[in-house]
């Protein structure tokens, strides 16, 4: 009898000492949060690609007269802006079409159409920045009488491009580090990134003379009005978010 209460005894020790035993020595585990963190990075370069956009306008009393005029005009201004863009990398391609009736409606009776207006317009790109004002030049020559517009950009393939990314994940991951500091924790793993950014901005043309190469391929003399444009700067904003899982 007694040796079985001894061992009772015994066995309820040992299962207490047990109990301590994993509670003292059981395994800490981590506990995780997420953050998210953004990094932004701006930063002023050249641009490396003009868009120019231009249109030529006919009008005629028949309908197939102004588109007939047009085409005619259209085509013109595609061979001159060829002729001088041979040695870069251009596109150019058609932006816009339009032929609508001209009609008046301040006669007090029904509208009557009096002709008809076609409208062609052209969108030019070119890695040569100093050939814009002889292709503005070239263009009006053959025909096209509306310039609508002249914008300097920053490629997507521009090394620029790729290091403000590079920079905007930096800070991204500087930020992120910081909070787990003073989380007391780490950085266990980036979870997703979104990669954001600002468009380039346009910039105005400013004033800039033509190279002597690029005003003969455009068959102006010096003697002639040129028209002076200047590229400037481009500003390049470029966003990254993360979302970083940290340990603490």
């Amino acid at each position: 009898m007694n040796n079985n209460i001894f061992k009772f005894i015994a066995l309820g020790a040992f299962l207490i000492l047990l109990a301590v035993a994993l509670f003292v020595y059981r395994p800490t585990q981590d506990k995780f949060t997420r953050i998210t963190v953004v990094g932004d990075s701006q930063s002023k370069v050249s641009p490396d690609t003009a868009v120019i956009t231009f249109s030529v306008v006919t009008q005629g009393k028949q309908a197939v007269e102004a588109q007939q005029q047009n085409a005619q005009k259209s085509e013109a201004v595609r061979r001159a802006i060829e002729t001088i863009t041979t040695d870069a990398k251009t596109e150019i391609k058609t932006s816009g079409y339009s032929l609508n009736p001209e009609q008046d409606y301040y006669s007090g009776k029904m509208p009557k159409i009096l002709g008809y207006g076609v409208k062609n317009t052209v969108t030019v790109s070119i890695d040569k920045l100093d050939r814009v004002g002889a292709i503005i030049d070239a263009a009006t020559s053959a025909g096209a009488n509306s310039v609508e517009g002249i914008q300097f950009v920053v490629s997507e393939t521009s090394p620029a491009q790729g290091e403000a990314l590079a920079l905007a994940t930096a800070q991204a991951m500087a930020k992120a580090e910081a909070v787990a500091r003073s989380l007391n924790g780490k950085i266990v793993r980036v979870v997703q990134t979104i990669e954001g950014g600002v468009p380039p901005q346009m910039v105005e043309p400013a004033y800039l003379g033509l190279s002597n190469a690029a005003a003969n391929s455009a068959g102006i003399s010096f003697r002639e009005a040129r028209t002076p444009v200047r590229a400037g700067e481009e500003t390049v904003h470029s966003q990254v978010v993360l979302v970083v899982e940290i340990s603490v």
